[in-house]
């Protein structure tokens, strides 16, 4: 199998080990972030983090929160899990506001398979949550 090296010349981006051509970057968010439903922000961060990733596709880049920064009475654990080859295993919330539930908007990285700062960081569905 190639090196990484050898498929993208992408500084620091970080490869899934079964397929180098599958990679993300994550580099600090610019500035003040803010994830908000129906103009009630759920969470609001300097210390955000960006994903890129590319796999089968440019994905859109997604905006990772510190738990700390999530209003934690928004978000309802569920018994859904994903795994993706790149970043690992995730654990699910639906995200509660104002009595209204919006179902799997919220996931975390709870096992890692590559080395990346994603474990324990919460990112929105943006097609429920704005993020901004």
């Amino acid at each position: 199998m190639p090196e990484p090296s050898d498929v993208t010349l992408v500084e620091g981006a970080i490869h899934n080990p079964a397929d180098p051509r599958h990679f993300m970057t994550v580099t600090p968010a610019d500035g003040r972030r803010v994830a908000t439903i129906a103009d009630r922000v759920i969470a609001d961060s300097a210390t955000a983090l960006v994903c890129k990733e590319v796999g089968r596709s440019i994905y859109d880049p997604v905006v990772y929160f510190p738990r700390a920064d999530v209003d934690p009475a928004v978000l309802v654990a569920i018994d859904t899990t994903t795994h993706c080859p790149l970043k690992g295993d995730t654990e699910y919330f639906d995200v509660v506001v104002d009595g209204e539930r919006y179902a799997a908007a919220a996931w975390s990285y709870v096992d890692l398979v590559t080395d990346n700062p994603l474990r324990g960081l919460v990112a929105f569905d943006g097609s429920q949550v704005s993020v901004g």
